[in-house]
């Protein structure tokens, strides 16, 4: 079983910051990928950001010039930096970490900017 903790989520104004962590935690043998999905009021949810165990990147169209995903290993902690903050980017975020045993979720964290 995989436990994953998510902070930083919050109010924030437009063109603003805020980062987002996912610590992992529980029997986490292997790690492929750690990312951020979010899901806006209404809509399915979408992936943000994804990052490999060798550190590639992967970003939707959206919020790339403005997010920054990164990792550390050694914590199996995950970070969202985001930047530049609009009001579209309102969402529940979610923390996704893959292993070979399947996928896990954190319990979401809302961010939402005000115009």
């Amino acid at each position: 079983q995989v436990h994953l903790v998510e902070s930083g989520g919050g109010l924030v104004q437009a063109g603003g910051s805020l980062r987002l962590s996912c610590a992992a935690s529980g029997s986490i043998f292997s790690i492929n990928a750690m990312g951020w999905y979010r899901q806006p009021p209404g809509k399915q949810r979408e992936l943000v950001a994804s990052i490999t165990s060798g550190g590639d990147t992967n970003y939707a169209d959206s919020v790339k010039g403005r997010f920054t995903i990164s990792r550390d290993n050694a914590k199996n902690t995950v970070y969202l930096q985001m930047n530049s903050l609009k009001p579209e980017d309102t969402a529940i975020y979610y923390c996704n970490v893959r292993v070979p045993a399947g996928d896990y979720w954190g319990q979401g964290t809302q961010v939402t900017v005000s115009s």
